[in-house]
């Protein structure tokens, strides 16, 4: 029996971080209704990547029930309020206000259901200058300071995936799980509001505090930026291997056993992370000429023998055959589909994960039991 089995989800939901979240919850056991416009969640326009469809609602759709409801007309409103009556959780995140002007208030839910788990997510917050604005990832990321700080010198640039809202989704997770576990003791539900905003800034809270002491984090690619050597050196053959060095012992160990320099700590200017941070380009110049004179094999062959923390500056295409990445496959409308696992694995319970559905394929209202109200 999987966790969540016999907990009701309605996810009112579009795109990423709603949809990360139930996501979750749907692979634990939870039956997720989710509701989609009689146009489908626009995500699933977003690209055909995956059979022809798009690789964000494949990936983040599988095991739940798609039901269409016109929430503008007054059968699709009844509806809803039918299934939210039998629910155990009610996760949205449509544009602020949306649901409020439906007659779904959450004081007016709270109150007819209290045992209910509400989560709301926002790209702001219920209040403030900025409430009412839409939100989406890269526009977070952006007024964040996220992007600030991400790239190179040349400019701000986008995390390469969608991070705020996946962040978003997995704090969401993380407090329906908080929530259904409390109402285990108290038999109360819980109004759980997320921000976007919210969330990436709890995220930035090192380079926050970094900034507001004078030292404002500067962008440096795939360079650390209060450690060194920490950073990419290449190989001979041009292959980009990232090196982290920790402590003074690894630092020793690198300089005797990967750049067979063994008096390199000995150097003034080369003593402790403090004086390599502050001439860099020196620390930085004598282990990539060391590198630059020998192959990747060379190189991992030197790193594994030392201890060395490393990592290969990996494409997309390396990740398809990278031997830890581990798969699930899905069905889909279009035919099955494969793609990486969820990350928790729980030992001796193999996971089976649900299809993805198409929209409206479960026509027929789901029957759930009502729930006490008190």
């Amino acid at each position: 029996m999987l966790p969540l089995e016999g907990i009701t989800v309605i996810a009112v939901e579009q795109a990423v971080a709603a949809p990360f979240c139930s996501s979750r919850l749907a692979d634990a056991g939870a039956s997720v209704i989710k509701i989609e416009r009689p146009e489908g969640d626009f995500a699933r326009g977003y690209d055909a990547a995956a059979n022809g469809q798009s690789s964000y609602f494949v990936w983040l759709n599988r095991g739940k029930q798609s039901v269409v409801v016109d929430l503008a007309g007054k059968e699709g409103r009844a509806q809803l309020e039918e299934l939210i009556a039998g629910a155990d959780v009610l996760l949205q995140n449509l544009k602020p206000g949306s649901m409020d002007k439906l007659g779904f208030s959450l004081e007016r839910i709270r109150r007819d259901y209290p045992a209910l788990v509400c989560c709301t997510i926002t790209g702001y917050g219920d209040e403030g200058p900025y409430a009412h604005r839409k939100a989406y990832d890269l526009l977070i990321q952006a007024e964040s300071g996220l992007a600030s700080i991400t790239g190179g010198p040349e400019g701000p640039s986008r995390v390469g995936v969608s991070i705020v809202d996946i962040a978003t989704g997995a704090t969401a997770h993380a407090s329906i799980l908080e929530a259904l576990f409390a109402r285990t003791r108290t038999g109360k539900g819980a109004d759980i509001r997320i921000s976007m905003f919210d969330v990436m800034a709890d995220w930035l809270a090192v380079p926050l505090l970094n900034s507001e002491a004078g030292n404002p984090p500067k962008r440096m690619g795939l360079a650390h930026p209060s450690i060194a050597p920490y950073g990419v050196f290449r190989s001979s053959d041009g292959k980009d291997i990232l090196i982290s060095i920790q402590s003074e012992r690894e630092w020793k160990k690198l300089c005797a056993e990967v750049l067979r320099q063994p008096d390199l700590p000995d150097d003034p200017r080369l003593v402790n992370v403090s004086e390599r941070v502050r001439n860099r380009q020196l620390t930085d110049r004598i282990v990539g000429e060391t590198f630059g004179s020998l192959t990747r094999e060379e190189l991992i062959r030197r790193l594994e023998d030392a201890d060395i923390a490393f990592g290969e500056v990996n494409t997309m295409a390396d990740l398809t055959v990278h031997p830890h990445l581990r798969r699930i496959e899905v069905d889909t409308p279009k035919g099955a589909v494969t793609y990486s696992a969820p990350a928790a694995i729980f030992v001796g319970e193999p996971r089976k994960y649900g299809p993805v559905p198409a929209i409206g394929e479960h026509a027929e209202l789901p029957k759930i039991a009502l729930r006490k109200t008190s």
